[in-house]
């Protein structure tokens, strides 16, 4: 018993610096996650005002009218490096398995683009084969844009080859240390929103619609990614830290009850000894 609590002790150490460390590296990536948030939105709304002016005509770029089928999907999900964080990758790849699921179960091709190596050991179990690219961000001691752009250019390398028609990033957004959200969005084709403030002005374009959004849409594919990573590293963080806290409490509640069997263990053996000496003296 005295060793089991010694251990249980050093663990609680351990969770205990975990959760520290996880907490004092949180208040960045919230940062830079809060920061990516406004330009991320403003770039989709620009996005969507020159979408909309552009709508139906013959040279709008693949990557908005996409290739005008539905069969072959490219699920790119982003996870974390490292566990030790409650259920957030798990969460993650189960909307990512689901989907997947369903899009299958209706007759469609699937492939994965895992970023992450928790994701890539999950998902791998069951679409091995399917798995068509893995990223590891294990060496990258902090996030970039650089980042992005080189998962975008794969992307974007990989759709004009034909190789899928739709493309969705799967990834945790961020909302406070309790609360991370699994999140589904559609980058290719670019699903437009309708109806918002930007869509009731007119604007007119220098040069045409259609050579913007050629330039800005595989910018905004970056941009959107490297959203995601950003709010993955800060739900990571989080749900560590939330993790680390119920791992610290949990042991402290541990040695509690092993320090009070071991008393309990020691006073009885105790008597014991007692009972054995008086019953030996008496019988002298």
């Amino acid at each position: 018993m005295r060793v089991r609590i010694a251990s249980t002790k050093a663990t609680q150490k351990i969770t205990k610096a975990m959760q520290m460390v996880a907490a004092s590296k949180l208040r960045r990536a919230q940062t830079a996650a809060e920061a990516a948030r406004p330009y991320a939105d403003k770039m989709s709304a620009v996005i969507s005002n020159i979408a909309s002016a552009a709508a139906g005509s013959p040279g709008a770029p693949a990557l908005l009218a996409g290739t005008g089928r539905d069969q072959v999907h490219l699920l790119l999900v982003c996870t974390g490096e490292r566990g030790l964080s409650g259920a957030f990758n798990s969460s993650i790849v189960r909307l990512a398995r689901e989907r997947a699921l369903a899009l299958m179960a209706q007759g469609k091709e699937v492939k994965f683009f895992c970023v992450g190596r928790k994701g890539y050991e999950q998902l791998r179990r069951q679409f091995d084969k399917q798995i068509v690219e893995h990223l590891d961000l294990r060496s990258v001691r902090q996030l970039g844009f650089v980042n992005a752009e080189d998962i975008a250019k794969k992307i974007l390398a990989r759709f004009e080859a034909g190789e899928f028609d739709v493309c969705t990033l799967f990834y945790s957004r961020f909302r406070s240390v309790i609360a991370q959200i699994p999140t589904a969005q559609q980058v290719i084709p670019l699903v437009v929103e309708e109806g918002g403030a930007a869509s009731t002005t007119s604007y007119e374009y220098e040069p045409e619609e259609d050579e913007i959004l050629t330039r800005l849409l595989p910018r905004n594919l970056a941009v959107q990614i490297f959203r995601a990573l950003l709010e993955n590293n800060a739900s990571f963080y989080g749900a560590q830290m939330s993790a680390m806290d119920n791992a610290t409490r949990n042991a402290g509640e541990m040695i509690r009850k092993q320090t009070l069997v071991y008393n309990r263990t020691r006073q009885a053996q105790i008597t014991k000894e007692l009972i054995e000496i008086i019953s030996g003296a008496e019988a002298v």
